[in-house]
């Protein structure tokens, strides 16, 4: 088997250590010893995009936040499934992480950071979310390791009360936040209905439908 190669590091900001691997045509992003992400492993980051567009049921020029541009899974995924009229902002706090997307891994990103409905951000997702009341229609969220962090205390405060409710006010009126997790989080679930979102549970799999680890989406549609 071929040996993991270390391509390049970052520094995550309040946090640890990224590291780009690759062994083969594979990639990987890891945090010190953890894996965030796989190039072979992104069905359910892919499913965040869709099943948020399903819920906004054909809504003409939608304009979608996507936090987190990690492997660009969700990002090429909201391309497909959002049609051309749409917009989307993409939040990337590590520069890094964006240079990896047009150098190392642009064979894997393909044309989707070129795309003339794309805007790649070097911001935290959370202050786009706080000054954008009423912009979005969708809110797609794959920061961190979900509502559990990981890499960075700092965005726990994503998926506290206040955060939700800073979410809730950047949505438009029938918008959906879509929330990524590698696992469930009851306390999660509670805090979204307690800050009047309508809220769907969908476990998915990591590869395809059937595959893979099970990880966890979590709908919450402003009524």
């Amino acid at each position: 088997m071929l040996p993991w190669i270390q391509l390049a590091t970052a520094k995550v900001p309040g946090g640890g250590e990224l590291r780009l691997m690759r062994r083969g045509e594979e990639f990987s992003i890891r945090l010190d010893a953890n894996e965030l992400m796989n190039s072979r492993l992104g069905g359910s980051e892919e499913a965040l995009a869709t099943l948020a567009c399903q819920k906004l049921a054909g809504r003409p020029r939608p304009r979608v936040l996507v936090g987190g541009l990690g492997m660009g899974f969700t990002l090429r995924a909201a391309l497909k499934v959002f049609g051309t009229d749409a917009t989307i902002e993409v939040a990337e706090l590590v520069p890094e992480v964006i240079d990896w997307g047009r150098g190392e891994m642009a064979g894997l990103y393909g044309d989707s950071l070129t795309d003339p409905r794309v805007s790649i951000l070097q911001r935290d997702v959370g202050e786009l979310i706080r000054a954008g009341a009423g912009r979005y229609d969708a809110i797609l969220l794959d920061v961190d390791n979900g509502p559990e962090g990981l890499s960075r205390p700092a965005n726990d405060q994503l998926y506290d009360s206040r955060g939700l409710s800073d979410a809730r006010a950047a949505l438009r009126g029938g918008g959906v936040l879509a929330v990524w997790s590698s696992g469930p989080d009851d306390s999660f679930t509670k805090r979204l209905r307690r800050s009047d979102f309508v809220v769907n549970e969908v476990p998915v799999r990591a590869v395809g439908k059937r595959t893979g680890s099970r990880h966890w989406i979590w709908l919450a549609v402003k009524t």
